[in-house]
This record gives C-alpha cells, sequence and structure tokens, in this order.
C-alpha cells in the first residue's frame, strides 16, 4: 500500500472539512472533481437528505446552507482508505455541530463518510463522490437554556 497516497487522501478530506467551516467556498469547489456527485443524508435540511449532481451543484448547497451567520465544526477520524490506481474509496466516522444564531438553535450529529476518490490529470486527488447517511442528528434551542451564552462568531455581522 502507498502510505503517500493515503496521506493524500486523508488531507484532501481535512482540507475539504477546514474549508467548509471556514467558508472558503473556492477551496471546497477544489476538494472535488467536476463530475462529483453528493448525498447530503439529513433530516435537518428537510425530508430524507440532499442529492447533488456535479461540483458546482454541491458548493452552491453548501454556500447556501452553509453560508455566513452559520457556525459549523466537523471533525471527520478512523479512515478506512482503500486504493485501486487513481481511483479509492473511503469510509470515516464524522461528527458536526451547526450553531444558528439567527434561529437560536444547535443542530448535532454523527455519521460515516462514504466517499470516492480520483486521481486527475494534474496529480490531485479529488472526491468524486461524497455521502453519508446519519446515524444521529439532533436539535437543541438555546432560547430553553439561560445558561447558553454564544461569545464569539467569526461571521458576526458587526452592530
Amino acid at each position: 500500500m502507498d502510505l503517500v497516497v493515503l496521506e493524500e487522501i486523508r488531507r484532501l478530506k481535512y482540507r475539504y472539512l477546514r474549508a467548509v467551516d471556514l467558508k472558503q467556498w473556492d477551496e471546497v469547489a477544489d476538494t472535488f472533481t467536476v463530475d462529483a456527485t453528493a448525498d447530503y443524508g439529513t433530516h435537518a435540511v428537510g425530508g430524507d437528505g440532499k442529492k447533488f449532481e456535479g461540483r458546482d451543484a454541491i458548493v452552491e448547497f453548501l454556500t447556501k446552507s452553509l453560508g455566513n451567520g452559520i457556525i459549523t465544526v466537523h471533525h471527520a477520524g478512523q479512515p478506512e482508505i482503500e486504493v485501486d490506481g487513481d481511483t479509492a474509496t473511503g469510509r470515516w466516522a464524522f461528527t458536526d455541530k451547526v450553531i444558528v444564531p439567527d434561529h437560536k438553535v444547535i443542530i448535532e450529529g454523527a455519521a460515516f463518510y462514504e466517499d470516492t476518490y480520483r486521481r486527475e490529470a494534474d496529480g490531485a486527488w479529488r472526491m468524486s463522490h461524497i455521502g453519508y447517511v446519519r446515524t444521529y442528528e439532533s436539535m437543541l434551542s438555546w432560547e430553553g437554556n439561560p445558561g447558553f451564552r454564544l461569545l464569539a462568531n467569526r461571521w458576526a455581522v458587526p452592530a
């Protein structure tokens, strides 16, 4: 097994998560192949999940649903990566937290990503599919929790 390739794929996934949390949408786009697909299996955004075809559609969804004003934290680990030449599959345990100050809610959840990757002509690995089905998802309103205080928000609009 090529340990360099495993590290490149791990770094790709970590870069995607960081770029989503920091809302660096051009960098998020660069983690996907042009023909990538996505299946975000979450109930919080309505129904049984959201499916997208094409990098532009994926990034548009992320930009609109996790844009400024929404705080996100994504953690992924325990990667199980299988490489076959210039393609690979990966399974990742992940947890996330989404704080929506305008609605005074916190959404938390966990899932296992099921991703596919492809090494492209420029030598870079990119995701050709990203997807998960939640193991759980919860929502908490902080209006009913008088002890909760949001002390900092990188994306808060100055008053």
